[in-house]
């Protein structure tokens, strides 16, 4: 249980630090009126996270710790995103379209909506 939180604890830090330096490099070289860098991150984890699970089951890579070090720490620090992207591509190629989708909008509709809420917590005890 240890050696998992130190991978995933490592993994996790170096994705989140390259998450705020690509960010900073795209934003500050792709100036936009939408979030370029988080956007980028997003899709550059998407794609990373797609690739290192392909690989993993291409190559029959059974062993967790890479698994935890590069799939769920690093790009979980990096973007979780990709981990929220690869989850529905499993559920739709497990036949589970509908649950995709439920999914899909629940994270989109309750996500802005906890946001909302959040912020409008913090207004009201000011």
């Amino acid at each position: 249980m240890v050696k998992e939180a130190v991978l995933i604890g490592l993994g996790g830090a170096t994705g989140s630090i390259l998450r705020y330096f690509t960010g900073q490099l795209i934003s500050k070289n792709f100036p936009s009126q939408i979030p370029m860098g988080t956007l980028a991150v997003n899709l550059l984890g998407c794609l990373l996270i797609g690739i290192l699970v392909g690989y993993f089951s291409k190559n029959q890579i059974s062993g967790n710790e890479w698994k935890l070090l590069l799939v769920t720490g690093f790009c979980g620090g990096y973007t979780t995103f990709s981990a929220f992207a690869i989850e529905n591509i499993n559920l739709i190629q497990n036949q589970q379209v509908s649950q995709a989708l439920i999914y899909i909008g629940l994270s989109i509709i309750l996500g802005l909506l906890a946001v909302w809420l959040g912020l409008t917590v913090v207004k009201l005890f000011q």
